[in-house]
Order: C-alpha cells, then structure tokens, then sequence
C-alpha cells in the first residue's frame, strides 16, 4: 500500500473485491458515486449498483428494504448528508428494526477544505451515537478503513463509516488485526493517555513523539470504533495514566471526547482535556483549516502538558 491514501479510496477499492465473493453485497450511492468512489463497485458490477440521485432519504429507505431482502446494502454520500439530512430514515428504518444496513460517508470533518460551511460534517457522530445498535466506526488510515470495511460486512446489524477526503499516512501494516469494539493502543506510556479518531490519530502519534523529548510518557489510543466505545481501554488509561486527552474532528458535544468523558465520570473520574470543533469553520485549505481549529499535534500536545499540571 501507498504510505498516503485516503480512506475513500480504501473503501471504494474494498468493495470491489468484496463483491467477487458476496454476491448479496449492493451498493448505493446518491449522485456523488465518483467522490465517494463507489463508481468502482458500479463499473466492476452494474447490476448489483443503484445511483439514486440526490435523494438521500430515498437511498436509505431503498437500502433498509434491500437488507430486509437478505442482501448486504452498502448505501454512501457525503457525511454532511448522511445521517443529518436522513435522520428520520436512518432512525425508523435502520435504527429501530436494526435492518444490516452500512453506511458508508465521505469528506467528513473541516478537512474537506474549500468545500465550506454547508459540506463541512462536524455533526455526524452525535447524531449516529444518539442512535442505539448503530455501529459506529472511523477508521484512521487506509489499512484500518480496508479491515473495517471487510468486518462490517461480516458482522450482522447497522454500521456507520465515516469516512475522509483527504490522502493520510499509513499506519497499520497490512496484519493489523482490526476487532469492532476494540481500541488500538499504538504507544505504550504511563504519564498521560491520548485518545483520538479519524484523520487526529496520526497528530496524537506526532504530538507523543515531540512530547517525549520532555520526558512525558503518552500512551496513544486509536478509539476507531466509537459506539460501542471499548469502555476498557478507557478505564485501564484512567487507572494507569491518571489524565486523558482527546482528539477529534468533530464538535466537542456528542462526540468522542464526550463519549470517554461519560465513562470516565461515572467509573474513574481523571482530568480531561479535548482537542475539537467547537463551533463552525469557513473554507480553506485543509492544512490552514486544522491549524486555525487548534487540530494539530501541535495543540494536542499542549493539551497534554495542561492536563498533566491537573493531575499533579
């Protein structure tokens, strides 16, 4: 695999190869199938692909009756329209009778850039976390994007993906072992844990590099699975490392950082700090965007040494 790659391109190209051995796997797209790469499952097998246009209600609706049918749907648009403008759908045809639907967005997050305000989805995992059964997944790199893709296939039951735009460094090696429901801790350290998701996972890494070289110790976990949230991992952090910080591309309300924070308060309270959205972002470049939002390892490690002057 390339050191950078996109976890769109991961996903298109995984569904390619998943339709040679499931013939019940469908995919669905509503007229973005070229930026989500769903095109390639289309090209690959045209009668197995449905390009509902800009009707992403009707997509979800269309891919809860094909499930119903025995068939595995994989229905895909961009993150700010799915679930935000098909809530409703998602919530009384997928949610509820928990129908094996996966949901696969795209362009998640500010790093979608110069797209703006109005396709900026920094809403999506609240809204998919309020829902119960709804696996909820952000992969990190391509590698962890390709074995998610694969694991919710296999498993029975709702899945949310949320994908990114972006090409991003490879961190896996292609025999990580991806398991829904299980964080990957990445580095070992016993000063302070850095919990992060998505695109943030390798700005955790780079910010415990640069913060070793001043004697703190960070732990980092890759919390890809943020519902059911590995409430373990979470709890040996708190007990281990007394401080936890959170990283995400993502408002800081119903996300992850509010995810741990209600694990920690209620099991093993520690102080936290949280690297997030806190309100809206106007176009630009990617880089200059996660600069500007405090979304760099820069400002997780500052984060770090705040957190660690709380818990001493």
């Amino acid at each position: 695999m390339a050191q950078e790659m996109s976890t769109r391109d991961a996903y298109g190209q995984t569904l390619v190869e998943l339709g040679k051995t499931n013939p019940d796997i469908v995919v669905l797209d509503a007229d973005l199938s070229k930026s989500t790469q769903t095109h390639l499952f289309g090209k690959a097998y045209p009668d197995r692909f449905f390009d509902c246009g800009i009707a992403e209600q009707n997509m979800v609706t269309i891919a809860a009756g094909l499930a119903s049918s025995g068939k595995v749907p994989f229905c895909s648009t961009f993150a700010v329209f799915l679930p935000g403008r098909c809530f409703d759908q998602v919530r009384m045809s997928i949610s509820q009778p928990g129908l094996n639907v996966k949901m696969a967005t795209t362009h998640s997050g500010i790093s979608v850039g110069e797209d703006g305000i109005s396709h900026q989805a920094i809403e999506d995992l609240a809204l998919a976390c309020a829902l119960p059964g709804l696996t909820v997944i952000v992969p990190a790199d391509g590698v962890e994007a390709d074995k998610a893709v694969r694991a919710a296939a296999e498993m029975i039951g709702p899945v949310y993906l949320r994908l990114g735009r972006p090409k991003v460094p490879v961190i896996y090696s292609q025999d990580y072992q991806f398991k829904i429901g299980q964080a990957s801790c990445l580095l070992e350290g016993q000063d302070v844990t850095i919990i992060a998701i998505g695109i943030l996972v390798k700005a955790a890494l780079d910010a415990a590099a640069d913060l070793q070289k001043e004697g703190l110790r960070c732990r980092v976990l890759n919390m890809s699975t943020v519902q059911p949230i590995d409430e373990a991992a979470i709890l040996k952090a708190a007990a281990e490392t007394g401080a936890i910080v959170t990283a995400e591309e993502h408002l800081a309300h119903g996300g992850l950082g509010s995810l741990v924070a209600s694990v920690v308060a209620a099991n093993r309270p520690v102080p936290m700090e949280f690297i997030s959205m806190k309100d809206y972002a106007m176009s630009g470049k990617p880089a200059e965007l996660m600069e500007r939002y405090k979304l760099t390892a820069k400002d997780i490690a500052e984060a770090v040494r705040k957190v660690v002057k709380r818990k001493s």
